[in-house]
This record gives structure tokens, sequence and C-alpha cells, in this order.
């Protein structure tokens, strides 16, 4: 189900209108600043040298997801629903 999901989604561009709605709404609300800052952290902590993007992924995944506010999550949700009811009706 969620892979039909997913290739209705890309066949019909709404993903990445939706990549696009998540990625303007994540600046809006500073979660990007948020996350920027805590990338400079860890390197300056840990030094450039020891940090790997892998590692640097791995580490701030957790917290990143975290910080998505949920009026964020019921928006991106809500448009999916409304989404495949559409596709359903057609």
């Amino acid at each position: 189900m969620k892979t039909a999901v997913n290739q209705k989604l890309i066949e019909t561009g709404e993903r990445e209108r939706l990549r696009e709605l998540l990625r303007t709404r994540l600046i809006e609300c500073g979660w990007k600043d948020q996350m920027k800052a805590y990338c400079k952290d860890i390197v300056k902590e840990k030094g450039v040298e020891n940090v790997t993007v892998d590692d640097l992924v791995a580490e701030i995944t957790p917290k990143g997801r975290a910080l998505v506010p949920d009026a964020v999550k019921r928006e991106l949700l809500q448009r999916i629903r409304t989404f495949l009811a559409q596709q359903t009706k057609i």
C-alpha cells in the first residue's frame, strides 16, 4: 500500500510539491536555523577532522525529527489525505 501511494505521489508530481511545502514550512518556523546551529555545535565539539557526513546525519536525525512542529506534520498529513481522497474519486 505504501509503495502504491508513493508511486502515485511521484507520478502526479505531488511528492515534489509536498517536499517544497515542507521545506518552506521548516524555514518559516526556524527549524532549518536550529538544525544548522546544532550541526555547527557538533562539528565544533568534535572537531572538523573527526566528523564525517554520515556521523553528522546519524547524530542530528533524531533531534531533527523531534523538532518538526506538530502543526507542520498535521498540515502535510492532511494534504496527503486530501490527495488520496481525490485519487480515489478519479
